[in-house]
């Protein structure tokens, strides 16, 4: 775990790919993407289903490792219509039942199509970004805000090595000018963009049950 304090606000960032805000008690993730593999499956692609089940678990044991009470979701919980098949929202209903989460909703650019289905999932949902007491939650990177900005949509990745020797690692990536934080994509399923690490940059790369910051310093 790694803990950063920006603007006042103290952020705890997890390896399970996961923020947890203590004075909120309130976990954040970002790009679940919920039934990928079955929407793959859908379309005739051999992709096995036991990615849902992992991710939840991790979900799980971010809560365990936390305590939270609350998780805001910052879009992309679902991946597509396609994939929401009875055993992707029995698993999301068994994990809310289990963690007694109060669960909150940002609804991203995969989400907004299924508005119609998602208020069966005991899910509070909101169509425009979220002000959490001076932190602003969005799914989309806001632009530059005097406020702290926590998003997704980007799936950060640092890459270490080059050419043949190289590794791309999920990173939580801090933009100081733009007073913006973007989550890794918490869905393992997911791909990434790699990101660059400059003077006003920093990436905190996850690797296993580690955090590891990268900075340049100038």
């Amino acid at each position: 775990m790694e803990t950063l304090v920006i603007h006042h606000q103290t952020l705890q960032l997890l390896p399970e790919k996961a923020i947890y805000l203590p004075e909120h008690q309130t976990l954040l993730v970002s790009d679940v993407h919920l039934g990928k593999s079955e929407t793959f499956q859908h379309f005739g692609i051999p992709i096995p289903s036991q990615v849902n089940q992992a991710t939840l678990e991790r979900l799980q044991q971010a809560q365990i490792r936390t305590q939270a009470q609350r998780l805001f979701v910052l879009g992309d919980l679902f991946h597509a219509q396609a994939g929401m098949v009875d055993e992707v929202i029995d698993s999301w209903l068994k994990f809310l039942a289990i963690t007694q989460l109060e669960a909150h909703l940002i609804l991203g650019n995969h989400d907004r199509p299924l508005i119609e289905e998602l208020s069966q999932f005991s899910l509070t949902c909101y169509t425009t970004p979220i002000d959490l007491n001076g932190i602003l939650l969005s799914h989309e990177p806001l632009p530059v805000s005097d406020d702290l900005n926590i998003c997704g949509h980007v799936h950060p990745c640092v890459q270490l090595g080059d050419k043949g020797d190289r590794l791309r690692l999920p990173c939580f990536y801090w933009e100081a000018q733009l007073n913006r934080l973007t989550l890794p994509s918490f869905g393992d399923f997911t791909g990434g963009y790699t990101v660059t690490i400059s003077h006003d940059t920093a990436a905190y790369a996850i690797a296993e049950d580690a955090i590891i910051p990268f900075s340049r310093c100038g």
